[in-house]
């Protein structure tokens, strides 16, 4: 195993990948280093003196100003390095081509639909229109396990506490998002279970679901009825008959669309998972298909990155706004636009918000941006899109799941046990964490550490998720969890 990496040839500091010892010695190029004190794994040192007020250069880019003199060998985290975010940018678009070129077409098995959409799950969903029904939604839930059997792999409800009290855009995410979920190609049935006052009611929401396949999407209020449950058991016999008659097929990944997300990352995270997450993202798409990137404010400081990727000028304008709506959000409640680096991500390793989006969008590959999406927008775009939402592991993977991805890789460095509403693939930056939690990881990044080669590495997660979208279960769907969240951004009455 390699002690520590340099990322880039123009980088001041170099990442531990294992505890150094204070006063270790290590020779680089013609020159002996000196470490000048303990450096975790994740953190970093210095591999040249940097003054105080100069910038401090990783993955080939700025993470932030030096805040003192900083010596050679000496930690560089947050007690010597500060954010030199600013607040609202002028961008100019600099487009960098890309030469990924077209590779053979791969094939998973999965179910089309009849409005021919494809989903990698055949399953019931009982989405709540509004948080009042929300024990009604999980007791259905629980009595209507009888029907799971056959090509019925899960009956979930989904329940949230919004659709009422809502004004505004708030509310109008709300019916996007639950509109998301009742259209979603991976729930072969849907039940709409409403209460009957609320603001986010079945039929404003039937305006946002489009066309309706009634054998597909059966609604029910609930002040409509005598006995609720009973009534919802017998609408989910009818939508289990209908989705017993779905059968895996081949399907070409052209038509897999795969969601990116990071969460309580650390400082391994964009050395390992995050870059094998993008080298998967440059394999499907050569091959057709789709990926979303989201996380809005973790691509603050990295985001002249993506923006000189973007196809035309057109979608550079598109991600100009998609990053300064997101930065005014932060001003019009009073916050700094760079307080984002968690106490877990501190901990790991990252030390202001430049070095967390930096490794954050090694996540996006190589491709070029076909797409920008709001929030609730489902994805139109094959190739490689961003999704505005914010960084919560929650309510981000939610917005994926909302706007048509199939499954969500999720790379981690510390581990989280959560789940989204679509299969959740946990990537871990580091393979302790793989084995210490071996109930929550499903693909291990370590071994990037130890001189794996990440092409090899990309190729193989790809593998992995072709199996996962033919049927293979991950480890948050084998114990049951199914999490989800819509973002909150207004007054509730």
């Amino acid at each position: 195993m390699q002690d520590f990496i340099k990322i880039h040839q123009d980088d001041d500091v170099a990442v531990a990948l294992k505890d150094l010892k204070n006063g270790s010695l290590f020779t680089i190029g013609t020159n002996v280093l000196l470490i000048q004190e303990d450096i975790s794994q994740g953190h970093k040192f210095a591999l040249v003196d940097i003054e105080k007020g100069k910038e401090v250069i990783k993955y080939g880019n700025p993470i932030g100003i030096a805040k003192k003199d900083i010596h050679v060998g000496n930690w560089v985290h947050t007690h010597n390095l500060g954010t030199g975010l600013e607040n609202i940018v002028d961008y100019t678009y600099q487009k960098k081509n890309s030469y990924l070129l077209a590779t053979e077409e791969v094939f998973f098995r999965g179910f089309r639909r009849s409005n021919n959409r494809v989903g990698v799950r055949n399953e019931i969903w009982i989405i709540p229109t509004v948080g009042c029904v929300n024990s009604v939604a999980k007791l259905i839930e629980k009595r209507a396990q009888i029907y799971k059997k056959g090509m019925i792999e899960e009956i979930v409800a989904f329940p949230h506490p919004y659709g009422c009290s809502q004004m505004g855009n708030d509310q109008e995410n709300t019916k996007r998002i639950l509109a998301g979920f009742i259209n979603h190609p991976n729930a072969a049935g849907v039940l709409v279970l409403g209460l009957g006052c609320e603001n986010s009611g079945i039929e404003e929401l039937k305006e946002y679901i489009g066309d309706i396949d009634q054998n597909r999407v059966k609604f029910l209020v609930a002040q409509d009825c005598e006995d609720e449950v009973e009534k919802a058991l017998e609408l989910i016999l009818e939508l289990a008959e209908h989705a017993a008659t779905f059968k895996r097929e081949p399907i070409s990944v052209s038509e897999l669309i795969v969601g990116m997300k990071c969460g309580g990352s650390d400082g391994l995270s964009g050395i390992t998972a995050n870059p094998t997450v993008g080298m998967f993202s440059d394999i499907l798409i050569s091959k057709g298909g789709t990926t979303i990137l989201t996380e809005v404010p973790e691509m603050f400081g990295a985001e002249t990155i993506l923006m000189n990727r973007c196809a035309n000028k057109e979608i550079f304008d598109q991600t100009v706004d998609l990053i300064n709506d997101f930065k005014e959000y932060y001003t019009s409640y009073g916050q700094k636009i760079y307080e984002n680096p968690s106490p877990g991500n501190y901990k790991g390793g990252i030390s202001t918000l430049e070095d967390k989006s930096l490794g954050c969008i090694q996540k996006s590959g190589n491709a070029l941006i076909q797409g920008v999406l709001k929030y609730g927008e489902v994805v139109k775009e094959n190739g490689l899109n961003l999704l505005s939402a914010p960084g919560n592991d929650l309510v981000a993977t939610t917005a994926l799941a909302a706007s048509g991805a199939h499954i969500i890789l999720f790379t981690t460095g510390r581990g989280t046990p959560f789940a989204s509403p679509i299969p959740t693939v946990k990537i871990s930056s580091n393979t302790e964490l793989s084995k210490k939690k071996k109930k929550w990881i499903d693909f291990d990044c370590g071994s990037i550490t130890d001189d794996v080669v990440i092409d090899d590495l990309g190729l193989e997660l790809f593998e992995y998720v072709v199996e996962v979208a033919s049927g293979k279960r991950v480890e948050a769907e084998k114990a049951g969890f199914h999490d989800m969240a819509i973002f909150k951004q207004g007054v509730t009455l």
